[in-house]
């Protein structure tokens, strides 16, 4: 299965793909001059590559390994929590821009926007779990549950397996090493592309007037 390197990628890789979609994308956009954290799109392209890595927490808890994190229950309660907590973000912190003469109000986070970015980029991790090489039985991960208690793998085998016991050893680290290598060749270029495509998408965003948009957008 993909590394957590490959897994952030692709996590970051979802919400650059998602500026590229059609709505309110304005907030997303920032000034050429500012920092390239900020211009990659700041916190929330740090949290989509922290959910994309996020199913695999399950190694540190006495649960099955790709099972319930892996699957397509996590995935709907991912929209449910994320969608919950951009609102109550929204409805806590509206703080005040200045206007002529007057201060006018922040315009709101469109939150299903957010709810539909952060949830893509944990079911990112499900995809491409699904491309990779898997040596350990049962093969793949339980993408169904709980419809389904069947476990999938598409047998394409794109991404290297990795090994995760005695990662310190040396046939560990050559192991993940030509793992995390192959994902690279495989989504860096991707990124730079969206990357590119992204900066021409927003270039001007920042400037266009915010009224007329709601906050679930």
């Amino acid at each position: 299965m993909p590394s957590p390197v490959g897994h952030a990628l692709a996590g970051v890789g979802v919400a650059w793909a998602a500026d590229l979609a059609p709505g309110r994308r304005a907030w997303r956009a920032a000034d050429p001059k500012a920092s390239l954290f900020a211009r990659a799109g700041g916190t929330l392209t740090l949290v989509c590559g922290a959910l994309a890595a996020a199913p695999d927490l399950d190694l540190f808890f006495h649960i099955r390994h790709r099972a319930v994190t892996h699957s397509l229950g996590a995935v709907i309660l991912i929209f449910i929590v994320a969608t919950a907590v951009t609102g109550w973000v929204t409805g806590m912190s509206r703080p005040t821009l200045p206007g002529p003469g007057l201060e006018r109000e922040r315009p709101a986070l469109p939150i299903l926007r957010i709810g539909l970015m952060c949830t893509a980029a944990y079911g990112s991790h499900l995809f491409l779990d699904w491309l990779a090489v898997d040596t350990t039985f049962p093969y793949g991960l339980q993408a169904l549950w709980p419809f389904s208690d069947g476990w999938y793998i598409s047998g394409l085998d794109l991404f290297p397996a990795t090994e995760r016991r005695d990662i310190l050893s040396l046939a560990a680290f050559r192991t993940n090493l030509i793992a995390v290598s192959r994902e690279a060749a495989i989504l860096l270029p991707v990124l730079g592309l969206l990357w590119l495509v992204r900066v021409k998408a927003l270039a001007g965003l920042a400037t266009e007037p915010a009224g007329g948009h709601h906050a679930s957008e």
